[in-house]
């Protein structure tokens, strides 16, 4: 049996599908929804530091589903990791969502940056990467209002497996640029983006939204970069319009 109106949930770094539980709680029996899991995340074995393989890795997971098309939704290495499919499968998309991320590859200094963070995610752990991490996911008005959200952030931070963690990181150093695929994605586009978001903020959605044929873009209020969690009602409210659109 084909599942109804699909919606696939691709997740942030370093986390897993657990992040879209907001999301999947308001969906479930509006659409079929499905969070999943890359390589060396939530409990799946690490493979190679590559998003093409990651994107592989989805797509073999819709084929046993049975998904042959669906809406995806990616929030910022997840939008990386959407880019890697468009690449690879453009027929597979009816719609996307691009949440606090961006199209352009790594500067150099950002390159370094994640090498330095993989080498000490293998020797540390995953807790390497706090100092600062918070602050940079979290807007200033979550982490002053919302401490139990600080503190499950955290510890799905130190949860994650450090070989997935560091490959990861090494994934995304080496990611190309994405800007050439926007003016393929003809379907609706929404970019979301954390009005508080310092990492990924609302200025790389604009860069993105002149080029997409049917995009559109919104800023969530007192959000940042992982604007699902941090103001989970007003970016279901998105989200679903978009699906509105979609499978109208």
């Amino acid at each position: 049996m084909i599942p109804a109106k699909p919606v696939v949930f691709l997740h942030a770094f370093p986390f897993s599908h657990r992040m879209w539980a907001p999301q999947l709680a308001d969906l479930k029996g509006l659409c079929s929804v499905h969070a999943v899991n890359y390589p060396g995340f939530g409990g799946e074995p690490a493979g190679p530091k590559s998003l093409a393989t990651f994107a592989e890795s989805v797509l073999e997971e819709l084929d046993v589903l049975g998904i042959e098309k669906a809406v995806f939704v990616g929030l910022s290495m997840g939008g990386y990791v959407a880019f890697r499919l468009f690449d690879l499968a453009p027929d597979r998309f009816l719609g996307l969502v691009l949440a606090d991320t961006r199209a352009g590859a790594d500067p150099p200094e950002g390159r370094e940056k994640r090498t330095r963070q993989a080498e000490a995610v293998l020797k540390e752990g995953p807790g390497a990467l706090l100092p600062g991490f918070l602050e940079a996911v979290l807007g200033a008005t979550t982490r002053r209002t919302q401490p139990g959200l600080v503190s499950e952030v955290e510890a799905m931070i130190r949860e994650a497996s450090p070989e997935g963690v560091a490959n990861a990181l090494i994934a995304m150093r080496d990611r190309p640029d994405a800007f050439d695929l926007l003016p393929r994605m003809d379907f609706p586009v929404l970019l979301l983006y954390g009005e508080e978001d310092t990492l990924t903020p609302p200025e790389e959605g604009l860069k993105m939204l002149e080029r997409l044929p049917k995009g559109r873009m919104l800023t969530i209020p007192r959000a940042g970069h992982m604007a699902n969690l941090e103001a989970p009602a007003a970016f279901n409210t998105a989200l679903l319009g978009l699906l509105s659109e979609v499978y109208r």
